[in-house]
């Protein structure tokens, strides 16, 4: 007898026919990889069909493939580096199912669902910030968590560990002021200091 996960699945496969990339079903959690033209279809009836009833985004966030499985992603290639990834809670069926969309490499757009559901507002800002995912249709895509003049998207995985600028307060000029980076890169290496000879009992 199949599972409600397994229900739901089907039911999805049903509906969205190609609009779906890929439907996955890992430790009882339901993906769907949709299409990014159908996004805002698939959310839509995923909101409003009786069967689904997804009456909340719980989360909006981004991801960055760049190294995924330790293989790094050469720019000009197609395999997608970025996606945005959406997490729904049925509370009518007692459900969850998690969409998943890949963006381009240089410019990663795609529309934003706010019209749908109103608390994506902050989550689709924040992956803007820290991703620099732009959400088509957005009301106000602004940085949410770093400062107006930070430079690039600390998320991603080839984002410096020091960052491209620094911030300190001139007292000449009288205000806060942005500055090449002072600090030299570092590697962060984890030792082990044992002391000689200690074998974890008296000697």
């Amino acid at each position: 007898m199949p599972t409600s996960i397994e229900l739901l699945a089907a039911h999805a496969k049903e509906k969205f026919e190609a609009a779906i990339e890929v439907c996955l079903i890992n430790r009882g959690e339901l993906t769907l990889e949709i299409k990014r033209s159908e996004l805002l279809q698939v959310c839509r009836t995923l909101r409003d069909d009786d069967g689904f009833k997804f009456e909340q985004l719980i989360d909006v966030c981004g991801v960055d493939y760049l190294s995924y499985g330790h293989v790094e992603i050469p720019a000009e290639t197609s395999r997608a580096r970025y996606a945005s990834v959406y997490h729904l809670l049925s509370i009518a069926h007692n459900q969850r199912v998690r969409l998943r969309v890949f963006l381009d490499n240089k410019l990663p757009v795609v529309d934003s669902v706010i019209d749908i559901w109103n608390s994506a507002n902050w989550f689709e800002r924040e992956a803007f910030d820290l991703f620099g995912i732009v959400y088509e249709g957005h009301p106000d895509l602004r940085r949410i968590l770093t400062d107006y003049g930070f430079v690039g998207h600390p998320f991603r995985k080839d984002f410096p560990l020091i960052g491209h600028v620094e911030m300190r307060y001139d007292a000449d000029r009288g205000r806060v002021i942005y500055q090449p980076v002072t600090i030299e890169p570092r590697v962060l290496v984890p030792r082990v200091i044992r002391e000689e000879g200690y074998g974890g009992r008296d000697s």
